[in-house]
């Protein structure tokens, strides 16, 4: 076991953050997007309040969301808009209001997840009760066969033990992977980092796997870090699209 390891402690002190920025080609201005009355952000901030992991923060790039967030009663902090990932953006909220690091682990839930399940930004705290977890994250079944071959859906190659609900990723792919029998995951881009692990990944250079694949997790694999993975029932609408956001309007009526 690692030296962080050992000094890594169980239960944690989470924080919620979700990056948000204005900049979408497909859906311009998707933060404050209209979902039955209230803005996408705030239903995300909803979600993440209902989970009651930790306190939650909004990492915005422009005041429009900061004050639709202020208005709804959260807590929102500016940042930079020249971040490359959300990552990055998380990681100047969390400098900005825990300069003493009484947090130690960041649930990185993205502002585009409005339907997500309160229950599974729970679950991916789960894994990380392993102390030599770094990361976690979420897969679901997949059980829609066009799925499978679909490069918009990410695969994560996990390694379950029989009738377990936590395992190990292995590698995650656009591809359809792993070949031959089995289930394939479908991968939920909700994280959970132990902070130190945060602050070690946006020091990184991107890697040629992920750059190869355009999936950001591949730099931490790259770079040794483990990830584990929580498996939930259902993947949350990612609203990327007109179309997308009447379907979220639709779940959220």
């Amino acid at each position: 076991m690692t030296q962080n390891a050992q000094s890594r402690k169980v239960p944690f002190n989470p924080l919620v953050i979700i990056p948000a920025r204005m900049a979408s080609t497909r859906l311009p201005g998707k933060p404050l997007a209209d979902i039955n009355g209230i803005p996408m952000i705030v239903q995300v901030w909803q979600r993440a309040i209902e989970a009651d992991v930790g306190p939650v923060v909004v990492a915005c790039d422009e005041q429009a969301i900061f004050q639709a967030v202020s208005d709804a009663g959260g807590r929102a902090v500016l940042t930079s808009s020249d971040h490359p990932s959300g990552s990055d953006r998380a990681y100047e909220a969390l400098c900005a209001i825990d300069p003493g690091s009484d947090f130690d682990v960041i649930v990185n839930l993205q502002g585009d997840l409005p339907t997500v399940e309160p229950e599974a930004v729970r679950s991916a705290l789960k894994p990380l009760a392993n102390m030599k977890v770094d990361i976690s994250t979420l897969v679901s079944e997949i059980t829609e066969e066009t799925e499978k071959d679909n490069p918009n859906v990410v695969k994560a190659v996990v390694s379950f033990a029989h009738g377990a609900t936590i395992g190990r990723a292995l590698y995650f792919s656009r591809q359809r992977v792993p070949s031959g029998d089995g289930p394939l995951y479908h991968h939920i881009g909700l994280y959970a980092f132990r902070c130190e692990e945060l602050r070690r990944f946006i020091t990184l250079k991107p890697a040629p796997l992920e750059c190869r694949e355009s999936l950001e997790q591949l730099r931490a694999l790259e770079a040794g870090m483990r990830i584990d993975v929580a498996l939930v029932d259902t993947v949350p609408l990612g609203v990327d699209t007109p179309a997308d956001l009447d379907r979220a309007r639709q779940i959220l009526s």
